[in-house]
């Protein structure tokens, strides 16, 4: 579902954020993306969204190359960043109306879809206020919302539970799980590692713009010869790096 060969990005012509970066993400799976600061994390994901442009290499999403075809491959994913930026004068409907606009979701359809994602985050009551009346959290509810307003087979997560309640926390990791179960795809970058220790089905770890490390938990614990958990191999691995 996610194809990345040979990937490099630099800047300034000399600091390489990500160096020969070659990864796949399978459909049905969750897949942690996790690295320290500065470890070519936010880089990778603007590649892969088409937001920045790598130095060499092929990037493909659900078959359509992002550099090559990027409405195409726009239309396969929902992308939600790490620090969103919404259109606050708008009201929440107005927004997610905008974002069906956007992806040329049917009338109908998108009205389904709307109320059930509504209802799922507990948000029924806000869609008529304007979001600059939101607090972070229903902010943060307001932007994956419209990231799934389209139904996309792939979707791309930087730090989706930053600001969430409990049990919205709880219904989109729920909602990821049902997502894969389908057989679609989601990529997953946190610093909360017990979050993907308990959820992810494989993990890639990228320090210095290399992966040091890609498999499922069980794979890290067998490297390691350990039975610790995802955090204190993170550690272990990063720090050693």
């Amino acid at each position: 579902m996610i194809e990345l060969m040979d990937v490099t990005k630099s800047y300034n012509g000399t600091v390489k954020a990500v160096d020969n970066l070659t990864l796949t993400v399978r459909g049905g799976e969750i897949f942690g993306f996790l690295g320290p600061n500065g470890a070519g994390k936010t880089t990778t994901i603007k590649m892969i969204t088409g937001i920045i442009q790598p130095d060499k290499g092929t990037i493909r999403i659900n078959g359509k190359d992002i550099s090559q075809s990027p409405l195409e491959a726009k239309k396969q994913f929902g992308y939600v960043p790490d620090s969103p930026d919404l259109f606050l004068r708008l009201k929440g409907l107005e927004y997610l109306n905008f974002m069906a606009d956007m992806y040329d979701v049917p009338r109908e359809l998108r009205k389904e879809r709307i109320e059930a994602l509504a209802r799922r985050f507990d948000m029924l009551h806000a869609l008529s206020d304007p979001i600059q009346s939101y607090s972070h959290g229903m902010r943060q509810k307001i932007v994956i919302m419209g990231v799934l307003v389209h139904d996309p087979a792939v979707w791309i997560l930087d730090e989706p539970l930053t600001g969430l309640d409990p049990k919205s926390s709880y219904t989109l990791k729920e909602m990821m799980r049902e997502h894969t179960d389908s057989g679609k795809t989601v990529l997953f970058s946190t610093h909360v590692l017990e979050v993907a220790e308990k959820l992810c089905d494989r993990v890639a770890i990228i320090n210095k713009g290399v992966i040091l490390f890609c498999g499922t938990f069980k794979d890290m614990q067998e490297r390691f010869q350990s039975d610790q958990s995802l955090e204190s191999l993170f550690l272990e691995l990063t720090n050693h790096e």
